[in-house]
């Protein structure tokens, strides 16, 4: 009988789209990210080649999704198809922002399901697991049949506003759809919950008809709470109406910070004292035209979640179960 002493090696790899996000999780974990060959030849094709044995190896793969969306998928599905066929014993995939997760069911008749599409991509190129932060729906998870960690911002955005305000706080969802978010949010800071309700047209994106405020918000410090700040339109909007009631100050928290073109014309001259959004997307000028968003990273909480995973531990453990709300 042949017998080899059981030794589980963890590698990190990474896309192009924000190797600074790769970089600190790497640093966290005490590890760097392993090089690969990379190159785009002129057709537009994506070539990559791994530079290390990975054979037996645990696997993960970072890769954030703006921008370029649909070049930063394929590079991502191109460098897990490389690890599978280098032997390599489990494959992650970490998307810090789902891509197309808003697209997640049908509005329309004769429309995709393009979140779907996605994670039927991922398990056809290999992952044995997905990584994702902060949803846009949970049902995104029953999508993938492998095992998905869904991972919170959370814990960043109580840290920074525990003790910030002197008065009572309420925290408002921008739709009725978050106000779970929102509850889970406003308990840790003993704060009042109320949303803001919408109406849209589906056949226009982007593109908000109405607001009309629910809850309390008068004499009291507002955070709006969302997932994703795209064009800002709706944040502006539901900023404007807030201020309107006679609030102390409107703050606006949301886990991933796209600024779309049209962004700035939006959010610089909102009512808005502070944008908070996470590093889950590298930001890029807009953000910082609009002159009032600041960026907390979530490397930490990648980094943990990473370690769980390859120890076996419980990944809902690192957030109290408030990871599943």
């Amino acid at each position: 009988m042949i017998e080899q002493p059981g030794k589980k090696k963890m590698l990190l790899f990474s896309g192009s789209s924000n190797e600074e996000l790769a970089s600190n999780v790497a640093s966290n974990l005490g590890t760097e990210v392993s090089t690969v060959e990379s190159k785009e030849f002129a057709s537009g094709e994506i070539y990559i080649r791994l530079n290390e044995s990975v054979r037996g190896a645990d696997c993960f793969v970072l890769q954030s999704h703006s921008g370029d969306i649909n070049k930063t998928i394929m590079e991502q599905l191109v460098l897990v198809d490389a690890l599978k066929r280098a032997s390599a014993k489990r494959i992650t995939a970490v998307l810090p922002f789902y891509p197309y997760s808003r697209q997640d069911k049908k509005a329309l008749p004769r429309e995709p399901i393009t979140a779907r599409l996605i994670a039927d991509m991922y398990i056809a190129a290999g992952v044995d697991r997905l990584v994702s932060i902060d949803l846009h729906t949970q049902q995104i998870q029953g999508f993938v049949d492998q095992p998905f960690d869904h991972l919170t911002a959370m814990p960043l955005f109580v840290d920074y506003f525990k003790e910030k305000f002197d008065g009572p706080i309420s925290v408002i969802s921008p739709d009725a759809g978050g106000v779970g978010r929102a509850t889970t949010f406003a308990k840790h800071l003993e704060a009042y919950v109320g949303f803001v309700h919408k109406k849209r047209d589906p056949k226009i994106h982007n593109e908000v008809k109405s607001f009309t405020v629910i809850g309390e918000v008068e004499d009291r410090h507002v955070i709006i709470l969302d997932d994703i700040i795209d064009t800002g339109g709706t944040i502006a909007a539901a900023s404007r109406i807030i201020k309107e009631k006679g609030v102390k100050s409107v703050n606006v928290v949301a886990t991933h910070g796209i600024f779309s073109d049209g962004s700035v014309e939006q959010l610089k001259d909102a009512p808005i004292d502070k944008i908070i959004v996470t590093d889950t997307l590298i930001q890029n000028g807009n953000s910082k035209e609009i002159g009032k968003v600041e960026v907390l990273s979530v490397s930490t909480i990648i980094a943990n979640a990473l370690t769980s995973i390859f120890t076996d531990d419980s990944v809902s453990a690192l957030f109290m179960g408030e990871n599943v709300l």
